[in-house]
């Protein structure tokens, strides 16, 4: 006799489910405007950090130029911290005050 607790050990099916894959947080990183720092710098910067070509860059940085900033890419956070963290070294030892930021998308 059975009883009504006891589970069939036949009818019982296990499913195995994939944890879902969390995708990660992306950043924008953003250029800013200043009075100081060359436009020529800029879209040198944006050719050589960001890959935009040169139309592209001449474009960006006149964004920049006219609304005080731009995003200039959206990566996962340690790749946008590198790519802020290129440019803010680069910008320094080429003495130009350039900002570089990144926010949470």
């Amino acid at each position: 006799m059975t009883k009504k607790n006891d589970i069939d050990q036949d009818a019982l099916v296990l499913t195995q489910t994939k944890p879902k894959t969390k995708k990660p947080s992306m950043y924008k990183v953003l250029l800013l405007n200043d009075d100081f720092t060359p436009m020529e710098f800029v879209v040198h910067i944006l050719e050589r950090f960001f890959n935009i070509d040169h139309q592209q860059a001449v474009s960006i940085m006149l964004t920049i130029h006219q609304k005080g900033l731009a995003v200039v890419g959206v990566y996962p956070h340690e790749i946008a911290e590198t790519k802020v963290t290129q440019v803010m070294e680069f910008s320094r030892k080429n003495q130009h005050p350039l900002q570089c930021t990144m926010e949470k998308d």
